[in-house]
């Protein structure tokens, strides 16, 4: 499972023109998932997340978490963060897991994210073409790996 996750001030994701998912302050979580992911990996990830010091303390150190401040956190499923571009100029999406395997990790995932923030977390639609507004807060962007934890 692998993740990029933005603190931001503000994010949005719309499908066509209707907003499907809005929080103020806290993460935006993008997840992509190999057909090899499991339990372990999405208890991990959740709990890595919720528990990232990434907000400033009272010095203005970043000391404090997404539940320490009261954030929130959207969750979008994206499948291209599997992408390999090794061979040519067109990536190659054949780590990711299809649909099929993806769509019920992803929907474990956020229910595990909402225990461990204990409130509901929003997200995209599962496999919409989508748009994602965001103010990123710092900038504050992190990669994270399941397979290769950092």
């Amino acid at each position: 499972m692998r993740v990029v996750v933005q603190r931001v001030s503000e994010a949005v994701v719309s499908v066509d023109v209707r907003e499907v998912g809005r929080i103020g302050g806290g993460l935006l979580v993008l997840a992509g998932f190999e057909a090899v992911d499991g339990d372990a990996d999405l208890d991990w990830m959740a709990g890595k997340l919720v528990r990232l010091r990434l907000f400033a303390d009272s010095d203005g150190v970043m000391n404090r978490s997404v539940c320490d401040v009261g954030g929130d956190i959207l969750a979008i499923s994206q499948f291209t963060l599997f992408a390999s571009a090794k061979k040519g100029n067109r990536p190659s999406w054949s780590r990711a897991a299809p649909g099929e395997l993806s769509r019920p990790l992803f929907e474990r995932f956020v229910k595990r994210l909402s225990v461990e923030l204990g409130k509901p977390v929003p997200t995209g639609v599962f496999g919409a073409d989508m748009r994602i507004a965001l103010v990123n807060d710092g900038p504050v962007t992190l990669c994270l790996d399941s397979r290769s934890p950092e």
